[in-house]
This record gives structure tokens, sequence and C-alpha cells, in this order.
């Protein structure tokens, strides 16, 4: 093994192999929450009733309770999807300066 290359290696594991695997645990963590949470299933069955009553009379009811849940359930998914994005985006930018503001620390 040649020292010379390290610092080259260095970087090509940390700006390349380690942004890419992190890249696709927020990807997986991603699909896991939309399995978990549901969103595009509340979305596709927005107006839809609620438990699929189809009795005579409850119909309307049961849409409108449907879409007054939903759009709660709806809404604090995707506060917590923003909040979770916002995580993952300052934690990519923070992984990225890391060695940057290391090297920068000696020289300061």
């Amino acid at each position: 093994m040649n020292y010379v290359f390290l610092p080259v290696m260095f970087l090509k594991f940390w700006f390349i192999e380690s942004l890419v695997a992190l890249f696709k645990f927020f990807a997986s963590f991603n699909s896991a929450f939309f399995e978990l949470f549901s969103l595009p299933l509340l979305l596709r069955t927005y107006f839809q009733p609620l438990k699929n009553e189809y009795r005579q009379g409850l119909v309307g009811f049961s849409r409108a309770l449907g879409i007054f849940i939903k759009t709660f359930l709806i809404m604090v998914n995707l506060l917590m999807l923003i909040i979770i994005l916002a995580l993952e985006i300052f934690i990519f930018v923070s992984f990225m300066i890391f060695p940057i503001a290391t090297v920068a620390l000696l020289f300061y």
C-alpha cells in the first residue's frame, strides 16, 4: 500500500461511497415511513368512506367522517415527513462539511 494515495482514498470513501450509502439509507428510511404511516394509501382513498360503510343513509356521513379524519391524519403525516426530510438534509450537509471543517480547525 502506498501512503501517498491515502488522502485520495479517504476523499473517495467519504465523498462518494459514504454519501451513496447514506442516500440509500435515507431512501430506505423514507420508504419505511411511507409503509408505516400509509400516506399514499390515505391520499388514494381520501373520498371513500372510512370503514367502507355503504348502508342506506350512512354513505354521506361515512364519507364526511372519513374526509375529516383522513385530513387530520394527512396533515400529521406531512408534518412528520417535513421534519424527517429537514433532518435528513441537515445530516447530509453536515456529513459533507465535517472533513472540511476538521481541516479548517487545524489552521485557525
